[in-house]
């Protein structure tokens, strides 16, 4: 088998360096499809009364962490059979600044046989100058192909949405060229640019990221729920499930369970796909 679990698990990866400043928050924001509204200002132009910068970008100082995988001694696979299944943010240090350096310490934390594949968790605290956690991410890797090896199957994914209809309904168009927009914030896979490698991976042309959709959603919540105040955004949970094509409309479908945990999932408008399932956020409100 390509993965050596004694050899893979509890893994240290290189730590990956970010510096960023407040052009890199911005681009962020128009990748994920701010700055459409008047409300989205305060996440696209850097003039008083000040940038504040989106929850969902604490996935990106660690996101190299992802592809730093492929290094990991044990683990031998193919690049087309790595999608990434699930992810897990939390935001620990409010307020977020908008320039700084971060430094972010990736490790495999543990590997599950799902059958048809084998999912590999690699948590990921992300660190500023101080020292003080900013950001703490699990990246969910599903291998196809790589299950079967009669490991542990893994916890559940649970986070169903309730037999009721949804409390908020957000609609949100993209743009035909969302994800070259979305890869200029560190996700070059020419999966979403390139249409003879979309094929290649068995898509009819090339579809946006899921951390793209992930973002969209994320907003959606903040916008709903969090008056758009990014302090009262804590952690999100999600499964991928389908892909978005660009210039499809996400529609994100929310429950409120009380305590400010937000049950949601999220569909393509015109194909009806369910793209993010079993998910969940934590607001501090």
């Amino acid at each position: 088998m390509p993965i050596d679990l004694e050899k893979a698990l509890g893994a240290e990866l290189a730590p990956v360096p970010f510096e960023y400043d407040h052009k890199t928050v911005i681009l962020y924001a128009l990748g994920v499809g701010a700055g459409a509204d008047a409300e989205d200002l305060k996440f696209v132009y850097e003039n008083p009364p000040g940038l504040a910068v989106l929850p969902s970008f604490g996935v990106i100082p660690p996101f190299p962490a992802l592809m730093g995988l492929l290094a990991v001694e044990g683990v031998q696979i193919n690049l087309l059979m790595l999608l990434h299944g699930e992810q897990y943010l939390e935001i620990r240090k409010h307020p977020v600044p908008t320039s700084g350096k971060l430094r972010t310490y990736p490790k495999v934390r543990n590997i599950f046989d799902k059958g048809k594949g084998a999912l590999i968790e690699i948590e990921a605290e992300t660190r500023d100058e101080a020292g003080d956690v900013v950001y703490y991410n699990i990246f969910g890797a599903f291998v196809r192909g790589e299950g079967g090896f009669g490991g542990d199957k893994g916890p559940s994914a649970g986070n169903e949405p309730p037999d009721r209809a949804p409390d908020r309904i957000v609609e949100m168009k993209t743009l035909p060229q969302q994800a070259l927009l979305y890869r200029l914030s560190g996700d070059p896979n020419p999966l979403h640019a390139d249409p003879q490698f979309a094929q290649m991976a068995g898509y009819e042309k090339p579809i946006l990221h899921g951390l793209c959709t992930f973002g969209h959603a994320c907003r959606a919540i903040l916008k709903e729920y969090c008056e758009n105040d990014p302090e009262k955004f804590k952690s999100v949970k999600v499964r991928f499930s389908r892909h978005v094509f660009p210039g499809e409309t996400i529609v994100t479908e929310m429950w409120d369970e009380g305590g400010g945990r937000i049950i949601f999932q999220v569909k393509t408008k015109e194909r009806g796909e369910t793209a993010i399932s079993n998910a969940a956020a934590q607001l501090l409100i």
